[in-house]
């Protein structure tokens, strides 16, 4: 008798589906306000734009080298020396992926073996957990205690084992708007040092910041030899779908890492690489409007939720804001988003979908402010009738 075997890879047992792409399909359904998914609902620069079509124009439609077009790895080279002094070879450091997400599971999948342990700080952004189990890799969660989102140094310290191969860092941090200090980055960084372990970092809003400076743990004492660096182009230049990240790691490491990214997606776009390297070229004047432009949009939505009702937290960094939902009677996360966009018409994340056990993040939602004034004043107009509508269906 022929034995039934299991048809799916038992390592996808535990995945769901994306909750923050599912509340984008909730949003359109319901002809809702989308604050859930971190794209910008405003144009990418004229010239990022204007570079992409001159090079369709100058057919560089075809493959690009696989870790990344000459001109864009160049750039990278020129840019992460001038913002950070960070030496970076663009022959044997960097490797061009399909966007961020690309980058940190072609990152594990080449560092990874099964047994060996990942160290998330939770809450983090829903990738990273199955990211580390498709690596074979067993994710060991750390807090980022609130109200500040701070980790302990010894609980962390004590996640450090003979198994731990690589923490991930990522800051400026999704969802909590956390910008990790030099002093909790020189934590982490002596952690790694001491126990042989490979900082990952997720920076891919490392231009979206409010007053506190970014630092790259890569540029610690005896860390550029142990830190893979990610980042891309899709936050910083509102490009969300062109799907152009990157990776900056030791020579060994990125040989690893460019194995792995040539058999997942052989490469990015090519013309889209090329406008990309253009568009790095706009350098500090342009992140530091970014970041003006961002705070008005950050302190825009948190007075509206503050005056909605929804007792926000105020970012360092990134472009969400977490706010708790207990105000309203819901201790159920789902249930309040699902109710939010169907009766009040804005879209937010549960809070669940960014912890490792469901009850952690059950009183939290998520929204993001990447949208133009007049989509946030009607947000706002709507999520100050939430009370109202929820103190409705409290009675019946």
């Amino acid at each position: 008798m022929r034995v039934a075997r299991h048809r799916v890879a038992r390592r996808t047992v535990g995945f769901t589906e994306s909750v923050i792409r599912e509340m984008t399909r909730l949003s359109a359904m319901h002809g809702g306000i989308n604050l859930a998914q971190g794209f910008p609902n405003f144009a990418a620069p004229p010239e990022v734009k204007e570079a992409a079509k001159r090079a369709i124009d100058a057919d560089i439609n075809q493959y690009a080298i696989t870790w990344g077009s000459k001109s864009l790895r160049d750039a990278l080279t020129r840019t992460y020396r001038e913002l950070y002094a960070m030496q970076v070879d663009p022959e044997t450091m960097l490797t061009v992926t399909c966007g961020s997400t690309e980058a940190m599971i072609s990152t594990l999948l080449a560092i990874c073996d099964p047994g060996d342990e990942v160290i998330v700080l939770e809450p983090f952004y829903e990738n990273y957990g199955p990211d580390a189990a498709i690596s074979g890799a067993t994710p060991i969660f750390v807090p980022l205690r609130p109200p500040s989102f701070e980790f302990d140094p010894e609980e962390l310290a004590r996640a450090f084992t003979e198994r731990t191969k690589a923490i991930i860092v990522n800051t400026p941090n999704n969802p909590t708007g956390r910008v990790f200090t030099r002093a909790e980055l020189e934590t982490i960084a002596g952690l790694c040092r001491e126990h042989d372990v490979i900082a990952v970092t997720d920076e891919i809003y490392e231009h979206i910041r409010y007053e506190v400076e970014h630092i790259p743990i890569a540029t610690l004492e005896g860390m550029a030899e142990r830190t893979v660096t990610i980042s891309g182009a899709s936050k910083t230049f509102s490009v969300t779908g062109w799907r152009v990240g990157w990776i900056a790691a030791p020579p060994e490491l990125t040989a690893a890492i460019r194995k792995v990214h040539d058999f997942v997606t052989v490469g990015a776009p090519a013309p889209l690489q090329e406008a990309i390297g253009i568009a790095l070229k706009m350098s500090r004047p342009y992140y530091d409007r970014l970041a003006i432009d961002y705070r008005a949009r950050r302190d825009h939505l948190v007075r509206v939720l503050d005056a909605a009702g929804f007792s926000p937290n105020t970012p360092e960094g990134a472009y969400y804001v977490l706010c708790d939902i207990r105000p309203f009677g819901f201790d159920d996360d789902v249930a309040f988003a699902q109710w939010l966009v169907r009766e009040v018409g804005v879209a937010g994340v549960p809070g669940s979908s960014f912890y490792s056990r469901r009850e952690l993040g059950r009183h939290l939602i998520r929204f993001t402010f990447c949208k133009t004034a007049d989509l946030l004043d009607e947000a706002g107009a709507r999520l100050l009738h939430t009370g109202a509508k929820a103190k409705a269906r409290a009675n019946g």
